[in-house]
């Protein structure tokens, strides 16, 4: 029997599964940012690292600012490696490529809020996630914080997904055994895997991946949207 849902967030809640490099993309092609994908994607790796090296984001920073600093890395990264040209307008740019990809996860944060609802009318929900510092500035904007018992993030527990520690945490915060527990997330190798080597019981949700590396993967339980979960648990 499931007593509790650990719920990740990014790629999950906010992205329907697709890899958020994929949903900046999209941002960079919709606002005119023109760099080839190959070298977009070893930007974004950079900003990634430099996020976890260096305390860029504060704790209040809503998720449109994190965007916003995220890309700005990208792109001074993309300017530095001289794929952008110099005096390429970056502040500007960056805002609406932030603008455009915090519309696509509100959205998708909107879609999921009725099923966490549901959900949590009769689970205790808690949030595991790899995040900045800032997750509960980020869905207090978005209005879901009150689904949750309490959240899991990474930059305040000193470990990252898929580390069998940060599940261990959060399904202690949750109050149930491992094989009670239910994880939800986007990534095999960061969600669903550690979550059954720990004796969980795991619901992928399966969309764009930021590689093809887990498209051969056979699992029993996928989802291609977050509005099937209910039907499933």
């Amino acid at each position: 029997m499931i007593k509790g849902i650990l719920f990740d967030y990014g790629g999950t809640l906010d992205t329907g599964g697709r890899h958020w490099s994929e949903v900046i993309w999209d941002g960079y092609r919709a606002t005119g940012i023109g760099v080839p994908k190959e070298e977009f994607r070893s930007a974004y790796v950079y900003a990634e690292r430099e996020l976890e090296r260096n305390p860029h984001i504060a704790p209040d920073d809503t998720f449109y600012e994190l965007l916003r600093k995220k890309i700005i890395i990208e792109m001074q990264e993309l300017a530095r490696t001289g794929i952008l040209p110099a005096g390429y307008p970056v502040e500007e740019k960056a805002r609406e490529a932030a603008r455009y990809c915090d519309g696509v996860a509100r959205s998708h944060v909107s879609a999921a809020a009725p099923v966490l609802s549901e959900l949590a009318k009769k689970y205790p929900l808690v949030m595991i996630t790899n995040f900045y510092g800032n997750i509960r500035t980020v869905i207090a904007e978005y209005g879901i914080l009150p689904y949750f018992k309490d959240i899991v993030e990474s930059a305040a527990v000193g470990c990252r997904k898929p580390s069998a520690d940060i599940f261990r945490i959060a399904c202690k915060r949750l109050g149930t055994e491992p094989a009670e527990t239910l994880v939800v997330g986007d990534s095999y190798k960061n969600d669903i895997a550690p979550a059954v080597n720990l004796g969980m019981q795991a619901v992928w949700l399966k969309n764009e991946s930021w590689n093809n590396s887990e498209e051969s993967i056979e699992y029993e339980k996928i989802i291609k949207a977050i509005e099937e979960l209910p039907g499933v648990v």
